[in-house]
């Protein structure tokens, strides 16, 4: 055996400096609001800044007319809107996305303890704080509640094992309780991404239920016991999700998601489409490419790592989209509504355990080199996907807004509505600040005037990018410009400047040393109040919306900070470990 050295730890790393690293590499990035230029963290700062003036009231007439915000899971914007009565809407933003990536590493190191070692599971948290995919989804998608969605599901789902294995019911309400505030953040990772995490762990708990760790002090679980358990905590938790996100199944009742599909580039042929292959797959993944093989093997050589190989190896196929015909087969209609690039993020977290594991054993074989080695792929993974970002941004060039605002919000020009062409995600930010309502809208699945469901394109201020779809749909607005008030169209982007004179429209004024141009039609009355009969919110739903999501988060904290886990003793792990103290997993693969 070979000799301790004492330059090298012989313990798991402290996750207290594994949140320091976290705030280290993201600190920065955040403080400078990097995240600002982002595709959707401007419509999440909209949704927040409802909720901060309006917190009982969901109904919200500054898109399309009028949407009910119960159609998207409020929890972080509540958390936003709270904020922001501290630090401004921004910033609250910046916050509470620190917070999610500050849950990741603390999840990470416990989902990942189900699988490996202490030391492993260190190492696996470590890496999570420099995943690509995890930087491409807050300082490219901006998509907020993913990330902190899937920060609470990894914390949830050792509490559901702990559960089925040994009957805690303090890892049952705790279990729950953090499921119940990650449905409250986010639907999609509730109904999709949940139960790919939570699969795996149910098949571990029965391949576990003879392991001889706890036979001195705990009743051996049967697979019937174990199952039975999953059924209660199912039950359990679908009951409280019900509750919590009452009012959101109310609206998807209402408003079932029927309009014609999307393109998104997730969904593209990654082969046939090189572009969005990188974008989506290849620099999201990074370096954990090169770490396949080793998932591969040892996921196919250890019986109690196969449950996670195989949850890996679906969740993969997922996420290349349309590159295979995986995502159409398990999904079905879904499929058309989703976006993929949240499967890679849970990809290269249920990666994760396995990268743990050959960092231990690549340090162990190669000590310093190792280090270096495996600390340069980490960061070049996080920098490439900065870089990336840099050198193709989502949005295009940033320009100044003010002026818009203050037009829309001087003399009474808020008595009217208005669109915006070419404006990217700043359509949402003009819309977070001015007091006047627009027919355009950056959330899809609210949309109710025909205008916009009737035509396969998003947002009208991208129209162009949707072929004839979008086309078709802005003219169908502008037909009916006077029904719905319509009067200001801020322009820039020259390409629709044809249509708009065609339509009748004129130039009337211009902004941002004429980048921007305002268009109006003199003949529009002002604006009247659209009654969506039978999909506005009742006070009643608006009374629970404001209550039990942010209730339910509180709740899940008060149980983790006053119902603390039974304390162990801590294990001392040689370097490089003796045979007789190496984990579980890697025994059982000799």
């Amino acid at each position: 055996m070979i000799s301790k050295s004492p330059t090298f730890p012989s313990r798991a790393i402290p996750l207290s400096a594994i949140l320091l690293v976290a705030l280290a590499v993201h600190g920065p990035l955040l403080l400078m609001q990097l995240p600002a230029g982002s595709y959707d963290a401007n419509t999440h700062i909209f949704f927040a800044a409802h909720y901060a003036h309006h917190w009982f009231n969901p109904w919200n007439v500054k898109w399309f007319g009028g949407f009910s915000q119960t159609t998207y899971p409020p929890l972080t914007h509540q958390w936003i809107a709270l904020f922001s009565h501290l630090m401004g809407l921004q910033m609250a933003y910046m916050f509470v996305q620190f917070l999610a990536i500050l849950l990741l590493p603390i999840g990470m190191y416990r989902y990942a303890r189900l699988w490996v070692d202490e030391v492993s599971a260190s190492y696996a948290a470590l890496g999570s704080v420099f995943l690509g995919s995890l930087a491409m989804l807050v300082y490219q998608s901006g998509q907020l509640p993913t990330t902190a969605a899937a920060a609470l599901t990894l914390n949830a789902v050792p509490f559901f094992y702990v559960w089925l294995r040994r009957a805690r019911f303090t890892a049952l309400l705790k279990g729950v309780a953090i499921a119940w505030a990650a449905a409250a953040v986010h639907h999609v990772t509730l109904l999709f991404g949940a139960i790919l995490f939570a699969i795996p762990v149910l098949v571990l708990a029965i391949l576990d239920r003879e392991g001889v760790e706890d036979a001195a002090d705990e009743e051996q679980a049967s697979i019937g016991g174990v199952l039975s358990r999953a059924v209660v905590f199912a039950v359990i938790a679908t009951a409280g999700v019900a509750i919590v996100l009452w009012p959101y199944w109310v609206a998807l009742l209402r408003n079932p998601i029927n309009q014609m599909p999307i393109p998104h580039g997730s969904r593209d042929n990654f082969i046939l489409k090189p572009f969005s292959g990188i974008n989506f797959f290849l620099i999201p993944m990074g370096a954990l490419i090169l770490a396949i093989p080793y998932i591969v093997m040892r996921g196919s050589a250890v019986r109690r790592l196969r449950p996670l190989l195989l949850g890996w190896y679906v969740t993969t196929l997922l996420g290349l989209g349309g590159t295979t015909p995986v995502g159409k087969i398990l999904l079905g209609r879904a499929y058309e509504v989703l976006t993929f690039e949240r499967f890679t993020f849970w990809a290269t977290l249920m990666a994760m355990p396995f990268v743990g594991m050959l960092a231990m054993e690549l340090i162990q074989r190669f000590r310093l080199k190792a280090m270096v080695g495996l600390s340069i792929a980490a960061v070049a993974t996080m920098a490439m996907s900065v870089a990336w970002i840099t050198i193709h941004p989502i949005n295009s060039s940033p320009f100044n807004v003010d002026q818009v605002i203050a037009f829309l919000n001087r003399d009474d020009h808020s008595q009217f509505r208005y669109i915006t062409l070419g404006f990217g995600s700043n359509f949402a930010k003009v819309s977070t600040y001015a007091n006047a309502g627009s027919v355009d809208g950056d959330y899809n699945s609210a949309r109710l005037l025909p205008e916009m469901t009737a035509y396969g394109a998003g947002q009208l201020y991208n129209a162009k990018y949707y072929g004839t779809s979008g086309m078709e749909s802005l003219r169908a607005v502008l037909k009916h410009a006077n029904q719905y008030g319509l009067k200001y169209i801020f322009v820039r982007d020259r390409f629709y400047e044809p249509l708009l004179a065609f339509a009748g429209w004129r130039q009337a004024e211009s902004y941002d040393n004429g980048n921007v141009t305002l268009w109006t039609k003199e003949d529009v009355p002002p604006a009247k109040t659209l009654e969506f009969v039978g999909f506005m919110p009742t006070a009643t739903e608006g009374l629970m919306w404001g209550i039990l999501p942010v209730a339910s988060s509180l709740f899940a904290l008060f149980l983790v900070l006053l119902l603390p886990e039974r304390r162990r003793v801590r294990e001392t792990l040689e370097f490089p470990a003796p045979v007789a103290n190496e984990p579980m997993v890697l025994r059982e693969a000799k």
